[in-house]
């Protein structure tokens, strides 16, 4: 596999602010080299299964995720090709029938919340970080965002927060914080953790840059 295409993985629990940094460094640094690929994409697709059934799913246990299509992705994106990432409907729970394409990228930026409980995807990412956000303040941002963003009643958010989201987290994702390089307090208002980042991904464009 080339090395050309760096791989950085940032995990956490949902409404942790990892979205909002990986957007953050990427926007800031402002450069057409990177990209961000969202774990979300990559959810089974349960389109064939009834509306109701797929709303009572567990989409917070690994199982959940199609994290082998999501492996070969990135092993074709080490070694310089293009892929198709799948889009994601959340009020249907289903794949749509768009694509995004993503290729050519010094670096990749991954967000997603089980990220690193798959030992085939950590090994593949350069750089792991972990935002570490107080599960209060989660649920406050999940609740916020998802009734804004995903057209989800209060009652279904805290439903399933408290059967599912808080559970998964304590079994899977804050485990796989000991697979961090770098832990985030407070996700993307960290504005030192920011700068910090930023600065080494700015290193590692440095080539593409320079004529």
């Amino acid at each position: 596999m080339s090395s050309q295409c760096v791989i950085i993985g940032v995990a956490g629990a949902s409404g942790s602010g990892k979205s909002l940094l990986a957007s953050t460094i990427v926007n800031e640094l402002g450069s057409s080299q990177v990209a961000v690929i969202s774990e979300d994409a990559y959810y089974k697709d349960l389109g064939d299964m009834p509306l109701n059934q797929r709303e009572e799913r567990n989409y917070d246990h690994p199982e959940s995720m199609d994290h082998a299509m999501m492996a070969e992705h990135l092993v074709a994106l080490k070694a310089g090709q293009s892929v198709e990432v799948p889009t994601y409907d959340y009020t249907l729970h289903a794949r749509t029938s768009q694509t995004r394409v993503v290729g050519n990228h010094t670096i990749i930026v991954l967000e997603g919340i089980l990220l690193f409980t798959d030992e085939k995807l950590r090994d593949l990412m350069d750089i792991r970080i972990f935002v570490d956000t107080p599960m209060d303040i989660c649920l406050i941002r999940r609740l916020t965002r998802d009734l804004v963003e995903r057209g989800r009643t209060v009652e279904s958010i805290l439903t399933q927060y408290q059967n599912t989201v808080r559970p998964m987290y304590l079994q899977f994702i804050e485990p796989s914080k000991r697979y961090a390089d770098i832990i985030v307090p407070r996700g993307g208002k960290n504005r030192i953790a920011i700068d910090i980042i930023k600065a080494k991904m700015n290193q590692l464009l440095m080539p593409t840059v320079v004529e």
